[in-house]
């Protein structure tokens, strides 16, 4: 009998404190998720509306996501990265500023004004989301990539002097 109560309260226990750490859990992650994150699989979105973005090209694309990534102790805010084609980096930045910045060759800038309509796949936050992934996930305090941070990695990475 001593054994069953113990072993049910060790139970009751187990799930208080699970779910307490779950709750804390999402305190501390993005809470709540934007309305541009799909709840499962990948979506296109318009830039401009919710995020502009800065699109680099293969592996000026990974330099550029790394350094940025190192620079803020990994809390960079945005980056998908895209597994087909070019394996592009898209670095999502808030809205109206990816056009502030001369971006190097090899990196662009993609914002409303933009000539044609710009779309950006964007991966649900966890479950199964290739060819996108997450190389750094935004959260709620970093709901964004720092243009300005980043407008200097890209032309650090491109081995150019930086150009306003």
């Amino acid at each position: 009998m001593y054994t069953t109560v113990h072993n049910l309260l060790v139970t009751l226990v187990t799930v208080r404190v699970r779910r307490k750490a779950e709750r804390m859990e999402l305190r501390n992650s993005l809470d709540p998720v934007p309305s541009w994150i799909p709840a499962s699989g990948h979506a296109l979105r318009h830039v401009g509306i919710h995020f502009d973005a800065v699109r680099a090209i293969g592996m000026l694309g990974e330099e550029i996501a790394y350094e940025v990534m190192q620079f803020t102790d990994f809390h960079a805010g945005p980056i998908v990265r895209s597994g087909i084609g070019e394996r592009s980096m898209y670095f999502l930045l808030a809205p109206g500023t990816a056009a502030g910045h001369r971006w190097p060759p090899g990196v662009e800038a993609m914002n409303r004004n933009a000539r044609g309509a710009a779309f950006v796949g964007v991966p649900a936050l966890d479950g199964a989301t290739w060819p996108l992934d997450w190389r750094s996930r935004p959260t709620a305090q970093d709901p964004f990539v720092d243009a300005a941070l980043l407008h200097e990695m890209a032309w650090l990475r491109a081995g150019c002097a930086v150009k306003e």
